[in-house]
């Protein structure tokens, strides 16, 4: 078992207990955080069990536990941290910004409160990310891209410069998406999708060139 660096930054609480959990912890633990503990609604989160066994504090709504605490979202589904914050965790402040220590993040690049970047990851010049989203491992995010709050940019999509997407969406595994394109509030790009178009709120887009999915 890993022997992590010595915490010196104070304790992190994840919101969170499943497999998206595991990879912040992971971050966190690498960033100098202890881990706080997790909340989760299941008894028996993947994030309790090794190689971290965090303790389970509670269910997702015990925001109590965020008291004099910084915490971070640790649910991939954008829907879901949509509604937690826009519901008992609206008011809750300490929300905090974790970037693994192999991202790469430009220096002009602006990432608001509860971002969480993976390893491999890039985010170049002047891209500003909203707050409570997700950049996953290898995710390329080019120059000028503009991603709304809770929106999840999964493992290896590429975002093309100007591109903008909305709050709440999805960019799927290997997904591509052409410069200056537009996609939606809550919409989803399939994995390994190119997007050549604009894509409208709540729509679900999928292919080579990308088609909506009820079409």
């Amino acid at each position: 078992m890993r022997e992590w660096r010595t915490n010196s930054k104070g304790a992190l609480l994840i919101v969170g207990g499943g497999g998206h959990a595991l990879v912040v912890a992971e971050t966190a633990l690498l960033s100098g955080y202890a881990l706080a503990g997790v909340l989760d609604d299941a008894e028996n989160p993947a994030a309790t069990r090794p190689p971290f066994e965090a303790h389970r504090l509670g269910p997702l709504i015990d925001t109590a536990q965020a008291q004099s605490r910084s915490w971070i979202l640790a649910i991939g589904d954008p829907s879901q941290r949509k509604s937690l914050l826009e519901g008992s965790w609206a008011a809750i402040p300490g929300a905090l910004t974790l970037v693994h220590p192999k991202a790469v993040i430009s220096s002009t690049a602006d990432l608001a409160e509860g971002v969480w970047v993976g390893p491999g990851a890039v985010i170049h010049t002047a891209a500003q990310i909203g707050p409570h989203a997700i950049i996953n491992t290898g995710a390329i995010v080019e120059h000028e891209v503009r991603i709304g709050s809770c929106t999840h940019i999964a493992p290896g999509a590429i975002l093309a410069g100007r591109v903008t997407v909305g709050n709440a969406a999805l960019i799927g595994i290997g997904a591509k998406v052409l410069p200056g394109v537009s996609i939606g509030n809550e919409a989803i790009v399939g994995a390994g999708a190119v997007v050549t178009r604009d894509v409208p709120d709540g729509a679900t887009v999928v292919g080579i060139p990308a088609r909506n999915s009820s079409a």
